[in-house]
């Protein structure tokens, strides 16, 4: 069992399921930032106005790809899987929570 540490580390990392059209879900394993409870409260309303590469920004430091973490390939992965962005929020939000999906 993890032992619960008041000031948790900072990065974590956690497997999003990527939709790939016409196939099942690419496992890709992300590198996450930790955020309080109030950060992503206040994150979260301020948002609206950000674009995917900025969403990836806050909340990502790092991927298990081939292909570097930058700008160009954040857009490239979001315009290639339409579905990608919503799928890395969904589950950064549901890793925060402690939200665990059953099989």
């Amino acid at each position: 069992m993890a032992r619960l540490k008041l000031n948790p580390e900072p990065t974590f990392k956690a497997k999003v399921g990527i939709p790939v059209p016409g196939s099942r879900p690419a496992e890709v394993e992300f590198t996450f930032k930790h955020k309080t409870r109030s950060q992503v409260l206040e994150w979260l309303k301020a948002r609206e106005d950000d674009d995917e590469v900025g969403v990836f920004r806050e909340i990502v430091a790092g991927w298990d790809l081939d292909d570097e973490f930058s700008d160009e390939n954040i857009r490239r992965l979001c315009d290639n899987y339409a579905g990608a962005g919503f799928a890395v929020l969904e589950k950064y939000l549901n890793e925060i929570r402690g939200a665990r999906r059953g099989n």
